[in-house]
């Protein structure tokens, strides 16, 4: 007797566990690998590190849609489009920076709750850059989303100004970055999925970021050069560390692809709180009750933000 033929249904939920289950390493390993790499290691040169994750991301996303044809590969039609994407890509390049810089100063769990408080950001910018308004009730959900924050950065024991203010921008600028992409590439002529996008996005960005490397983070080359020479695992940590960032925005492509909005949401806020348990187990930072209390305020938020969002469309 052969075997039993597995139903489609039963191939297509172990395909997406299995989806999911990349997402997460992927997210949350470029997450504790940057912060071993800042904080831990010594490693003092966040533009560099996201250089290198650009640099893999450009070469990756060739591979993937040139070659293996993960996505069709779409084109940039006029200069004003390509204008368009490098302005995109400025605002991203800001908040991958600012949130490394940010992982040198502050423990990953507040780093998560802090990045939780993005809806507030996305809904001030479409608001300032659109008119658009939301419900009513929409606004008052995003009252526990920012206070919870404020909870949780009066007991965080490892606060650190500096770090707080970098987290912000990162988070800012990452809501910007996702309110300029709807407006930049609305119509129909320009719109390019995320890993086109990125196609696009991530050689411009290693341009930018070179040329920051190389005014801020003087001698990085030698530096590294000289670290590898005593550690070689330096290389090893850069290489996987850049490919998983790219793995990172794959993964969330395919992701988003096979499940709907709200359970990409609902995943997402449980992602942020697993990154922040897997990261005090690892790195054994100094928790208190109220900082996760101020935390769990803003998850649920953010959960309460989603689903007006929803009734409301």
């Amino acid at each position: 007797m052969g075997a039993l033929p597995v139903p489609p249904q039963v191939t297509g939920r172990l395909l997406t566990v299995g989806l999911v289950a990349s997402w997460y390493s992927s997210n949350i390993g470029v997450l504790l690998l940057n912060k071993y790499l800042l904080s831990n290691y010594g490693f003092r040169y966040p533009i560099f590190l996201t250089m290198c994750h650009m640099t893999a991301c450009s070469l990756l996303s060739y591979v993937a849609i040139a070659w293996l044809r993960v996505v069709p590969m779409q084109a940039v039609r006029s200069r004003i489009q390509l204008l368009k994407i490098s302005a995109l890509s400025l605002v991203f390049c800001g908040s991958v920076v600012t949130g490394n810089v940010s992982l040198r100063y502050l423990p990953v769990s507040f780093n998560q709750a802090v990045g939780a408080t993005t809806p507030f950001f996305t809904a001030v910018f479409a608001y300032l850059m659109t008119v658009k308004q939301e419900a009513w009730l929409t606004y008052v959900t995003l009252i526990p989303v920012v206070t919870g924050v404020v909870i949780a950065s009066g007991g965080e024991p490892s606060f650190h100004l500096f770090g707080f203010l970098m987290c912000i921008g990162a988070t800012a600028a990452r809501a910007l970055k996702s309110v300029l992409q709807g407006i930049l590439l609305s119509s129909e002529g320009e719109k390019l999925n995320s890993m086109n996008l990125l196609l696009y996005m991530a050689p411009i960005a290693v341009i930018l970021l070179l040329s920051a490397t190389l005014i801020m983070e003087e001698n990085v080359v030698g530096v590294t050069l000289a670290l590898a020479r005593q550690d070689i695992r330096i290389v090893w940590y850069l290489l996987f560390n850049s490919t998983l960032a790219y793995f990172v925005n794959l993964t969330n492509f395919l992701v988003t692809k096979h499940t709907s909005a709200l359970t990409l949401q609902v995943l997402g806020n449980a992602k942020g709180a697993v990154a922040v348990i897997i990261s005090i187990l690892i790195f054994k930072n100094p928790v208190s009750v109220t900082g996760m209390l101020g935390y769990a305020m803003t998850v649920l938020g953010v959960i309460l933000y989603g689903e007006a969002k929803k009734r409301n469309k």
